[in-house]
């Protein structure tokens, strides 16, 4: 039971670090970009059931703008960055100095900035993970959609096929000032793929 406990805490330092990493990477480059200082809190991350991922964004009918792309690779899953459209509005405006007219109804370059964004969290928290691991990860070119967070989990589930039952949490939060944006950043590792990633780390992956 000590050494489970170990394990699990362990696993979670980890994952905790490849938040605290990815974080300020995605931070650099949104500020390379937007050549302007982007700050990010320390996200919070947890492991968490598939089916509690909606919830964690309001509920499955909840409308929110999401950024999802495809992971391929040696751990392939499924990558996904939601953000509540009052969220959005205020990263577009705040951190990248886009004023939406109409959060239901963004621009072409809006959603561009929006999609970019995202991008580069993704790839940010990506990497930082395929560092720690030492496997091979890459993604697929994003897409970006407005609907519940049920249906988006939905569409990306018949997207991508068969999804794990576990997801990695990153809370991510934008500083602007006093003011804060949050996202949530969601990995869900196809069924093979946890145990693959813990194994590279010298941690047997065993459910919680």
């Amino acid at each position: 039971m000590e050494l489970f406990k170990h394990q699990k805490d362990f696993k979670m330092d980890v994952l905790k670090e490849v938040g605290n990493i990815g974080a300020g990477n995605a931070a650099t480059a949104l500020s390379q970009l937007l050549n302007k200082p982007i700050d990010m809190a320390v996200p919070k991350v947890q492991l968490l059931g598939f089916e509690e991922i909606a919830e964690k964004v309001g509920g499955a009918e909840e409308l929110v703008y999401a950024v999802f792309l495809r992971v391929e690779g040696e751990a392939p899953g499924n990558l996904f960055f939601i953000l509540t459209p009052d969220a959005a509005r205020s990263l577009l405006s705040r951190v990248a100095g886009i004023s939406a007219v109409s959060v239901e109804e963004l621009s072409e370059m809006e959603l561009s900035a929006l999609n970019e964004i995202g991008n580069i969290l993704a790839g940010s928290y990506l990497s930082s993970l395929a560092d720690f691991t030492s496997l091979s990860m890459y993604p697929t070119v994003p897409a970006l959609a407005m609907d519940m967070a049920g249906a988006i989990l939905s569409y990306g589930l018949l997207q991508f096929g068969q999804m794990g039952d576990d997801a990695l949490l990153i809370d991510t939060t934008f500083l602007e000032g006093k003011d804060e944006i949050e996202g949530q950043f969601f990995l869900i590792p196809d069924p093979e793929s946890f145990p693959k990633i813990f194994k590279s780390l010298g941690v047997p992956f065993e459910d919680d």
